[in-house]
């Protein structure tokens, strides 16, 4: 074997390996969960490592019977933003859980003849 040459089944291993290791992160996503929130508590919102809304809680506090018109814009504000928060949350989740696979896919592809 030249060493230039790309042992295949090294390499196939490694693809496993790695498959191995997407199928566990992906998992863990789906099982973890993260909070998003806002108005300091008002409101909470709880996502899957995926991004996917699970709950929404919306405290009593948040609502004033003497002004409904404003109670509706403010909670739906708050929601927007704590949602928001949560998905966020998620995505750098899913940064910490998937990037050093997407690293490790392209360093090791980078470093075969042809690609």
């Amino acid at each position: 074997m030249n060493p230039g040459d790309v042992n295949l089944q090294q390499l196939l291993e490694q693809a496993q390996l790695m498959q191995q290791q997407l199928v566990t992160a992906q998992q863990e996503l789906s099982d973890a969960e993260v909070e998003g929130t806002a108005g300091g508590g008002l409101v909470v919102a709880t996502v899957n490592g995926s991004g996917e809304l699970l709950e929404l809680k919306i405290s009593p506090k948040a609502v004033d019977a003497g002004d409904p018109e404003e109670t509706v814009e403010t909670i739906a504000d708050l929601v927007l933003a704590a949602v928001r928060d949560a998905v966020r949350a998620a995505a750098e989740l899913q940064q910490e859980k998937l990037g050093p696979l997407a690293q490790g896919l392209g360093g090791g592809l980078g470093q075969l003849p042809g690609f």
